[in-house]
């Protein structure tokens, strides 16, 4: 930065001066800064819609292509106490007979109670003096580990080293006694401890946990048993995975007494999918459409520092969402996508020779005159509780599920598929935009690195209009300081 002389000898405010000089190229890059901050926004508002539309197109839209996306099954237990009961889309329809025969169980002992001062710190030697050392053996799924013990072993340490044996195991304090558990539910997973060694036996009685102690009680791990049809299954666990159905036992029936399973289509399941889908696809219409009939910001542009700097950021915030709120007005990309959208909701599809629309199924919009201001492209489905306009009409989307579910499905598939092919026809890549973008992103981008460069080339013709001003000010202000050092010498010769 070249050192700038100003007014000393003329007493001209130099650097006001210049700045009016200057004011010219400066609004020039004003301008085109703040066209580029317009376009910023451009920018942004595309890239949130454009990620709506995506998601309809990838996630929504594409789920729906598929028969299995309406495999949805239900199935209710004449007795829920007995069992519970879910659907696989594989699960046959119809009614099943279960019986529960037995619970699974996880192996569990409870240990005798010990003394009133036995506590986690306490010692093998506390309990007994004599102790020197004893090792027991736990036995999980047939594989055996050793828990030895010696004289300075403590409750704490027990409990340790039976963890480490492969079962849970506890020491209550304030009940004095050993919990000890399988880790999981069934036969195979009991556990069974027996003495490793002549002292193994008295490490397991100071413990309180040695078999046939008074106080000490043993519930064996067990399977689950249960019959479907008649038919036999055992598990593990109380949960059951046969031909479709998950069944969780919950208690034992009685001798005689079988419960039924009832399993039909889920229609509740199958219609959220489709209300799933309108909810969405309106969202996204109203928004299309709102921005592109949003209100006018003539008169308002981006705001540079400078004019920031008069507002308040109450202002300023309300002045950019001004901008932003407009940004897509009228915008012709904005108006064929919503065109697009709304044209594939109107499309007939042709099933087993009949040719059936949306509306079919009760599915459509308001009268043009009766919709709310960029709302008329909304789709509305009869009999919607949900929604005040169609809630009190027959609900027909609901009727086909329960009485032609085959043909509805065939309906949507093929709707969606026409639906994501329309979308995506918007979305190929070409010179001006990336592929799966509905906007010319390349061209922005493009525009906005156009928009730098211009900037930067402004503002480097800026710097040399003022560095040429301050040289010429500078000239002036070196001759008017010679023409005073003459004036005083002459002054001094003629004695003045």
């Amino acid at each position: 930065m070249p050192i700038r002389i100003t007014g000393m000898n003329s007493g001209l405010d130099t650097e006001k001066i210049i700045s009016e000089l200057v004011k010219v190229q400066s609004s020039k890059k004003d301008k085109l800064i703040k066209s580029q901050k317009s376009l910023s926004y451009k920018q942004d508002a595309w890239k949130e819609l454009n990620t709506k539309i995506y998601n309809l197109y990838s996630k929504t839209v594409s789920n729906m292509k598929f028969n299995t996306t309406y495999a949805k099954k239900a199935s209710t237990v004449s007795n829920t106490s007995i069992a519970s009961v879910s659907a696989s889309s594989t699960a046959v329809d119809g009614t099943q007979s279960l019986e529960v025969s037995q619970l699974a169980k996880t192996g569990y002992l409870t240990g005798a109670k010990l003394g009133s001062t036995v506590g986690s710190a306490t010692k093998m030697s506390d309990l007994d003096p004599t102790f020197t050392g004893g090792t027991f053996s736990v036995t999980v799924n047939g594989l055996a580990k050793e828990v030895s013990l010696d004289a300075s072993s403590t409750v704490a340490t027990a409990v340790s080293k039976l963890r480490e044996a492969g079962v849970n195991a506890s020491f209550d304090s304030g009940n004095k006694r050993f919990f000890i558990s399988s880790k999981e539910s069934g036969q195979a997973a009991d556990f069974t401890m027996t003495p490793a060694d002549a002292n193994g036996t008295k490490a397991m009685e100071l413990l309180g946990i040695a078999n046939g102690m008074t106080g000490v009680t043993k519930i064996a791990g067990q399977n689950a048993m249960i019959k479907l049809n008649g038919a036999e299954f055992e598990s593990a666990t109380n949960a059951f995975s046969v031909n479709g159905l998950t069944i969780t036992a919950l208690s034992e029936t009685e001798a005689g007494s079988p419960v039924s399973i009832n399993t039909s289509n889920d229609t509740a399941a199958i219609y959220d999918i489709i209300k799933g889908f309108v909810s969405e696809y309106n969202a996204l219409i109203k928004e299309v459409d709102t921005k592109y009939n949003a209100e006018s910001a003539k008169g308002f542009q981006p705001l540079t520092s400078e004019e920031k700097a008069e507002l308040s950021d109450k202002e300023v915030e309300e002045w950019e969402n001004k901008i932003k709120t407009s940004i897509l007005r009228r915008d012709n990309t904005l108006s064929e996508v919503g065109s697009v959208l709304k044209s594939a909701t109107q499309k007939g599809i042709t099933v087993d020779g009949e040719t059936l629309y949306l509306s079919t199924f009760g599915i459509g919009t308001m009268g043009y005159f009766d919709a709310p201001d960029n709302e008329k492209g909304l789709l509305h489905i009869d009999g919607d509780e949900t929604d005040t306009t169609s809630s009190g009409k027959d609900d027909k989307l609901k009727a086909a599920i329960a009485q032609d579910p085959e043909k509805m499905v065939e309906f949507f598939t093929n709707f969606a598929t026409n639906m994501y092919d329309q979308i995506y026809s918007k979305m190929t890549s070409t010179s001006m935009r990336s592929i799966y973008k509905v906007y010319n992103d390349k061209q922005m981008k493009s525009d906005y690195d156009s928009y730098t460069v211009k900037i930067a080339k402004q503002e480097e013709r800026l710097r040399d209009l003022e560095d040429k001003y301050y040289k010429q000010f500078s000239a002036m202000e070196t001759a008017l300081s010679k023409l005073t050092s003459k004036e005083t010498a002459i002054s001094g010769l003629l004695g003045n």
